[in-house]
Parts: C-alpha cells; sequence; structure tokens
C-alpha cells in the first residue's frame, strides 16, 4: 500500500510549505539581488521580506496547478506521455502573457518550447537539446513545475520521478529532468523517511550516477560533512566551483540544484529554516524556497509550517491561466484534487470523508484540514477575527471561527469569501493573473451556522453579496438572530445587473449597548456555492486590468473597451474566455457587429484555449457549428448572407447533446455532439479582424 494514513495532510502541507517558499522567495528573485547584498538588506531572514495584501500569480505555482490537469483531460486508464503535457500547455496558457516567463525565444526555455509546440513540435523533442540547445534544455524551469507528480506518488519515488520526467521533457533535457526527477522523488519519499539525508540519498537513486546533477548534489554533502554549521560558507564555495558563471544561460539549473541540497542540509528538516536558508542564498530564490519547501513540507506535516509563514498565505494564492475561475485556487481543496489523484493512480478506494468533501464543479468548504480557512476574510478584524476551529463542526471536527467582540449597536463587521480580483488588490501585475467570478447571478449559496454567545445581546447575521463595480454591499436575506443550534443559511444571489459579484459573506451586527457590548463566537461550516448561473455583462462596468477586459482572458489580439462595448482588433486569430469552467447546459446570447475578418462568434463549453465548440460566422455567406479538439472541424453549415459592419444577435443553446445556433431570433443550425460537457464561454476570431460585442447574456 502507497498510500500513507495521513496523507491528505501532508500534501496540503507540502503544498502550504512551497507556497511559503515562493512567496518568502519572490521579492529578492531579480539578479539584482545577490546573496551579500540580501544579507545586507535583510540580515538573518525569520519571516517575508514584504507584506503582501493579495501575492500576485507566480510561474512557480502555475506549474503544479495546472500541468497535473493533463491527467484530468488526457490521460484517464492509461499512462502519461509527454505530448499529454505539450497539450496541456497549448491548452491552458495565452500566448505571451501569464502561466511561465515570456522572455524570447531561445532565452526563457519555457517560452521556445511553447512555440516549438505551436508549430507542431511534439514533447519530448519540444524540450529537447537536439531542438533547443544544451544550455536552453538545462535551467531551473524542469524541476520547479513538477511537485504534484511527487505527492500524486507518495512513497514512490521511481513513478514519481518517471512522471516528472514526462513532465518536464516539454521543455527541458537532461540536467534539466534529472533535477524533475530527483525533486519529484524527494517528495514522495518524504511521506515516509524521517530524515532528509536519507530522503536525499534514495533520490539520487533516480537519476544517472555520472550527471553534473549528481556531481553537485554530492559536492554539497561532501562539503556539509566537514562544515555543518555555516550554510553561507557552503553558499561561497558554490559561488567559486559551481556558479552562474560556470553555466550558460538566464538560471541554470545546476548552481540552484546545489542551493537546494544546501537549504536541505542546512536546514536540518526545519520548515522555516529551510525556505529561509533558499531564500538568503539568492540565486533562484523563489524557485528554490518553493522546491524545498514541498519537501520538508510533506516530511513535517501541518505541525511543522510556522504561523506567521502560514496565516498571510489564507489559504487563498491566485494563478494566471486561461480559465479565470480556476485561477482562484483554494488550496485545500487542491490539495483533496491532488489526493484523489493520488488514489487513482495508486488503484486504491479513496476513503469516503475526502469523496464527500470534494466537490468539482462547486465551490464548497467543510474547514476539516487542521487550521484552513479557505480564504475568507474579515473587515473589520478589530472586532471579527477568524480561526479554524479543529473540534465543533457540523457533522465533522473543523469549522470556521468567528471571534467577535467587544461590538455594539452601530458596528459592523464582515466575514466573506472573494469570489473575484481586481488590480488594485495587487502590489505587481507579475505574471498577469486575470478572473471570472467563482459566484454568479442565479446560484445559491448554503452555510451552516450557529453561535455560542457570550455576553451581551444576541449576535444578528445578515447574508449579502459585494459587487466590484460600485462595491455596493447586496443584502440577500433579512437579518438572521443566530441561535446557538445549527442551522442553515442560504439564499439565491440575485441580478446584480451585468456588475461581478467579488464577495460572498455574512454582516455581523449586534443591538448590544455600550454598557453591554457582545461577545461570542460564530461557527461556519459546509460553506457551498451551487447550480446554474443566470447573469449578464455590461460592459459599462467592467475596466481593462492586467491587459485583459474583465472579467475575460484573452489569448492574443487587442481587447479594449468601448463605451458599452468590447472591441476586438488583431491581425491574427485570436479568442476570449471567461464564465464557469463547470458550466453545462446553457443560453449565451451576444449582440456581435464584425466590421473585418470571415470567422466571428461564440466559443462554449471550452476547456481551454484548444478545446471548445465554436458556434457563428465561419466564412463568407455561412455560417457554422464546429468542435476544436487541438484541430477544428465543422459539424453543420449553411448558408447566411451577413455582412461586415452589421449588428447580429447570436444565441447559442447547448442543451445535453444538443447544440443549436440562433441569428435575429432565427434558428439556422442544430447538430448533436458529446465531445465536451462543459466550460467556459466567451468569443473567437479564427482570421483575427475587428469585432465588437455588447449586450451579454448567459443563463
Amino acid at each position: 500500500m502507497m498510500i500513507p494514513n495521513n496523507y491528505l495532510e501532508k500534501v496540503y502541507a507540502s503544498i502550504l510549505a512551497m507556497n511559503a517558499g515562493i512567496r518568502l522567495g519572490a521579492p529578492v528573485e531579480p539578479p539584482e539581488w545577490t546573496a551579500e547584498m540580501i544579507q545586507d538588506v535583510f540580515g538573518e531572514i525569520k519571516d517575508y521580506v514584504k507584506d503582501y495584501h493579495v501575492f500576485s500569480a507566480d510561474d512557480d505555482a502555475n506549474g503544479p496547478i495546472f500541468f497535473i490537469r493533463a491527467l484530468l483531460d488526457h490521460e484517464k486508464n492509461r499512462k502519461l506521455e509527454p505530448e499529454d503535457i505539450g497539450k496541456t500547455w497549448l491548452d491552458y496558457m495565452r500566448e505571451g502573457i501569464g502561466m511561465i516567463w515570456w522572455g524570447g525565444d531561445q532565452v526563457s526555455t519555457e517560452h521556445t518550447a511553447y512555440l516549438n509546440l505551436k508549430k507542431g513540435i511534439q514533447a519530448p523533442r519540444s524540450g529537447s537539446i537536439e531542438q533547443n540547445g544544451e544550455i536552453i534544455a538545462e535551467q531551473i524551469g524542469g524541476q520547479i513545475f513538477i511537485d504534484s507528480f511527487g505527492l500524486i506518488f507518495p512513497n514512490n519515488p521511481e513513478r514519481a520521478a518517471e512522471y516528472a520526467e514526462i513532465a518536464a521533457s516539454v521543455s527541458h533535457d537532461r540536467n534539466g529532468i534529472y533535477g524533475a526527477r530527483f525533486i519529484a522523488a524527494c517528495i514522495a519519499l518524504a511521506f515516509s523517511k524521517s530524515d532528509v539525508k536519507e530522503i536525499i540519498q534514495e533520490a539520487l537513486k533516480q537519476i544517472p550516477a555520472e550527471s553534473t546533477y549528481a556531481q553537485v548534489v554530492h559536492a554539497v554533502i561532501d562539503f556539509h560533512k566537514k562544515n555543518p554549521d555555516d550554510f553561507r560558507a557552503c553558499r561561497q564555495f558554490l559561488e567559486d566551483d559551481w556558479g552562474y558563471d560556470k553555466y550558460g544561460g538566464i538560471c541554470h539549473i545546476i548552481p540552484n540544484a546545489g542551493i537546494c541540497i544546501l537549504a536541505l542540509l542546512y536546514g536540518d528538516g526545519n520548515v522555516s529554516r529551510t525556505i529561509e536558508i533558499a531564500t538568503m542564498c539568492g540565486w533562484d530564490t523563489d524557485c528554490n524556497a518553493g522546491s524545498v519547501g514541498s519537501i520538508v513540507g510533506a516530511l513535517n506535516g501541518i505541525d511543522g509550517i510556522a504561523p506567521n509563514y502560514r496565516k498571510p498565505i489564507n489559504d487563498s494564492i491566485v494563478a494566471s491561466s486561461v480559465s479565470g475561475y480556476l485561477n482562484i485556487v483554494d488550496l485545500p481543496t487542491f490539495a483533496k484534487q491532488i489526493a484523489l489523484l493520488g488514489y487513482r493512480e495508486a488503484n486504491e478506494e479513496p476513503p469516503a470523508e475526502l469523496v464527500n468533501s470534494y466537490k468539482e464543479k462547486e465551490i464548497y468548504f467543510d474547514f476539516n484540514l487542521p487550521g484552513s480557512t479557505h480564504g475568507f476574510r474579515t473587515s473589520y478584524p478589530f472586532k471579527t477575527f477568524l480561526r479554524n476551529s479543529d473540534y465543533k463542526g457540523y457533522t465533522t471536527s473543523g469549522s470556521l471561527e468567528v471571534i467577535v467582540f467587544r461590538m455594539y449597536e452601530g458596528d459592523l463587521s464582515t466575514v466573506f469569501y472573494r469570489t473575484f480580483y481586481r488590480r488594485d488588490m495587487f502590489m505587481d501585475e507579475k505574471y498577469s493573473p486575470t478572473f471570472a467570478p467563482t459566484a454568479y447571478s442565479g446560484q445559491k449559496v448554503s452555510m451552516k451556522v450557529r453561535v455560542e454567545r457570550l455576553h451581551g445581546k444576541a449576535i444578528v447575521l445578515t447574508p449579502y453579496v459585494r459587487t466590484t463595480f460600485d462595491r455596493k454591499i447586496i443584502k440577500t436575506k433579512d437579518p438572521i438572530p443566530a441561535g446557538s443550534l445549527w442551522q442553515t443559511i442560504e439564499f439565491t444571489i440575485p441580478d446584480t445587473k451585468g456588475d461581478i459579484i467579488e464577495e460572498v459573506g455574512l454582516m455581523i451586527h449586534s443591538d448590544s449597548s455600550r454598557t453591554k457590548r457582545a461577545f461570542g463566537k460564530i461557527f461556519l461550516d459546509e460553506f457551498r456555492i451551487s447550480g446554474k448561473p443566470s447573469y449578464e455583462i455590461d460592459f459599462k462596468k467592467q475596466a481593462v486590468e492586467f491587459n485583459c477586459v474583465t472579467p475575460f482572458a484573452h489569448h492574443r489580439g487587442k481587447w479594449t473597451l468601448q463605451e458599452d462595448k468590447m472591441q476586438m482588433d488583431s491581425e491574427e486569430d485570436c479568442a476570449s474566455f471567461t464564465g464557469h469552467y463547470y458550466m453545462e447546459d446553457a443560453e449565451i446570447q451576444a449582440r456581435i457587429c464584425p466590421e473585418k475578418g470571415n470567422a466571428h462568434g461564440i466559443l462554449f463549453r471550452s476547456q481551454g484555449t484548444q478545446r471548445y465548440y465554436y458556434a457563428g460566422f465561419t466564412g463568407e455567406g455561412k455560417v457554422s457549428i464546429g468542435v476544436k479538439n487541438f484541430d477544428a472541424t465543422e459539424l453543420a453549415t449553411t448558408a447566411y448572407n451577413w455582412q461586415p459592419g452589421k449588428l447580429y444577435h447570436l444565441k447559442v443553446k447547448a442543451m445535453d447533446n444538443n447544440l443549436s445556433l440562433y441569428i435575429n431570433d432565427e434558428l439556422l443550425i442544430t447538430v448533436e455532439d458529446d465531445t465536451f460537457e462543459h466550460g467556459m464561454w466567451g468569443f473567437y476570431a479564427f482570421e483575427g479582424g475587428k469585432c465588437l460585442y455588447s449586450n451579454i447574456k448567459i443563463n
């Protein structure tokens, strides 16, 4: 049996520690930050060096989140192949923005590999030395994207290394692949081993003994044996014998592999010390601290992650794929997704508790993982603060505990889950995350709530949503005096008139006097957002942020706002994506004015830039419904004398396997196809050109 009893918690701990390392190292990643400068400015690092309100997307986290989708989209009941990962790259990346470092062909390894894939050069040749040269193929990326494969194969370093190699081969070769194999094996071994030295020695069995990667590992091990107390001396040794000046490119894997081994050995298994040392050593700080964080996180479990590194993460990160919905990442939910894949790949039955706590197609939080908060926030921490209660859940041990203190009439605090992000919430534009909301008008919100009243009058709860254009609170139910028994609060999200919802939560208030202020505890559990969306998009209430019109993610082309319309202008084929990633049956309407180009319309049930249905204009004098599954196939076509510069009302209906296209309320085409069951929606322009979009309705 490969799967350990504490599997899910260890996966969660590894993910938390990886993200703590990335967050710690990211501010000092630029090459201007030498190890000496880091020491001069920050001294002995013991905490995050920057206080982020919301930490922006990072390529080191994007990869582990999205490259495993090859297991969900392509590898089913068979072995993973490099081509599966290559397809996943093409499907979830927007060309030139987000996800990876787009540093240029033959400069950025990942950019080079993407261009190869786009040209039809399949993996593993897309990342090979034969195709790209040794310097490009041996940069660091191969070992920073593969953490999840180590987590999916606990106690199975051979299989973890094998799948990590398959994933890394899309963009890397030789030492670039050995690094992927080694780090994934270390993570897999950390589930059962108790010592980092043993983990390193065992993981070395997964790479060639004569490789340069193995040589730098042994060199650091030997130095540590002779100098076990001075990591800075070891860092200088690496600078002298294995430094960046010995290897070409922007960020070679070998010097950074030395830093990873240094941090593991001198950190001696302690999570905080390990990621701190990796950061203080410089070079590729977020990559190295993230990689070693994954290992020692799995080694130590949740209790090994210090509060000062865990609390600011708050279980929530953002990513920068083409799916704005999937870019809002809840770490406990991601851990459960990984764990379920682990059971699947091991051919073992997952525990019923895990199966029941993961609902892929909706937002569902049960707070059952120790310390989990699922990203909930409070607007008034002076009066309310949050923590996980591990002993008072609705049906399980966990719940979110909201401590209410010194609240009297006139005070108001909110406790909420953020369903959408705006640019002003971030300190930078790193990796350009874009978002589609995780809550929509027409959906149902439900939660279990109970209150322990300690002093003063009753604590009153009013459910609400907040829109993002005017930041207006919309009360969705009358105030509820919460009782000492669990009760269900549920409501349907109201029509927000084309605006986007950015918060869903509870307003907290009390009628207590100043002399008898309210003290108490609110317990919240089984928070759900589910059901069918029914909403509009009003472009007067949108903005251009992260180079995209909210709430879309654009794949090529220039997309702007023109009063109450969105405009596309492109010299090449392009597309735009938004919406609930798991939306199934739907009616999508938009007014489209095609000004240049012969192929404009609505795409739907999209599971990436390469997989979706499309319906609309597909050539001069014709309209079609088609399916794109990397290659486009027209399912049905009919003549229609459409004219450039005219406004058309397009409506697409997708009900089960029945797909229909209406133009100006006339049914033109109906076909049956079962290629895709769910997905995003948006717009396509296969020849580029120019087009205006308005009056969008989704039901």
